[in-house]
């Protein structure tokens, strides 16, 4: 045994003075001492030499395997540090040359009016909520008292996976998961992703963008809820901005509105801009007094609680603050635009 490992590191010595290069090395350690390797399987055999063989042949071969070892990666170290020498002395860097510019990224128009909305409504005690992007049938309609007739609830305005769930429309749904889970008092604002079937052109895309709140409290009136839309909108669009409610139709609200604001474009000017359509007003969105049956279905009296919601249009509004025509630049991830905001 002992003149076999004599011959064995001879053999390695003569391997290692013929590799040149880090591959050569790498398959020199795995046919020495990879599981099949040459001096794994000497140390394997040791169990078959006779008792008073065993301790000498033992620890020569184990003094075989780190000497193995050691210079194999001595021989990697000498060839990775010989490699930087000549890459070194033959390679140059020009120092004058102007350095790579990093693109820095920015928030998302649309993020920006989300952080500056939820910065108004949680300094007014608001609670904002995020829900699912697939909601239930019941959430999403029947809770919110939408007839099984309402044009909404057609699958060709609809994303429907089977019969009980759905792509959110709006993101009421979690005002009644509010509802059903917290006892008034109740302030929240939910902003997210909404759904709809429409077509993609100039003014519309099957995604966009929503903050819908809800107020649930004692002696809640319309007037409230007239005074928190003069409070938003001011805080967007300026000091000088107003309001214009219309009388709308809404299955969740009873009374119902549409919401103008005097042009942001022309300030509210009498003859208007095409903006505007020469009309001095806006509309941006919905609101109304929680219908009674939106209460009860969420197991509150209305008897001795009243409420308000209102649902914000964030694409509208970013639109507006930016003049941005297209919403589908929203969507295209396009450098160019995003890089201006």
């Amino acid at each position: 045994m002992t003149d076999k490992l004599s011959i064995t590191r001879n053999q390695i010595e003569a391997a290692l003075q013929a590799a040149t290069d880090l591959p050569a090395l790498e398959a020199l350690r795995v046919s020495l001492l990879g599981k099949s390797g040459e001096i794994t399987t000497l140390l394997k055999s040791l169990g078959e030499l006779p008792p008073d063989e065993r301790r000498q042949a033992g620890q020569a071969a184990n003094e075989l395997r780190d000497w193995a070892t050691n210079a194999i990666t001595s021989a990697k170290v000498e060839i990775t540090q010989s490699q930087q020498a000549s890459a070194l002395a033959t390679e140059s860097i020009d120092v004058t040359l102007p350095g790579h510019r990093r693109k820095i990224g920015r928030l998302h128009p649309i993020n920006t009016v989300y952080a500056q909305m939820e910065e108004l409504f949680t300094s007014l005690g608001f609670d904002v909520l995020e829900g699912p992007h697939v909601e239930t049938v019941y959430h999403n309609f029947d809770a919110l008292n939408s007839p099984h007739n309402h044009p909404s609830r057609d699958e060709a305005d609809t994303f429907y996976f089977n019969d009980n769930l759905l792509l959110r429309t709006h993101t009421s749904p979690m005002q009644v998961r509010a509802m059903e889970s917290q006892k008034p008092p109740i302030r929240v604002v939910v902003p997210g992703m909404t759904y709809r079937r429409d077509e993609i052109d100039a003014t519309h895309t099957p995604a966009f963008h929503q903050m819908e709140g809800l107020v649930i409290d004692k002696g809640v009136n319309f007037g409230d809820l007239k005074g928190m839309l003069e409070l938003i909108v001011r805080h967007v669009f300026g000091p000088d901005s107003r309001i214009r409610l219309r009388p709308s139709h809404f299955p969740f609200t009873e009374p119902s509105a549409e919401v103008d604001i005097t042009c942001y474009a022309c300030g509210g000017s009498p003859t208007g801009c095409r903006v505007c359509k020469s009309s001095g007003w806006v509309e941006l969105w919905g609101c109304g007094m929680v219908h009674p049956n939106v209460l009860k279905m969420s197991g509150i009296d209305p008897e001795i609680y009243s409420g308000y919601a209102f649902g914000l249009g964030v694409d509208r509004i970013t639109s507006a603050l930016y003049g941005i025509t297209d919403p589908r630049l929203y969507f295209e991830n396009d450098m160019q635009f995003l890089g201006q905001f």
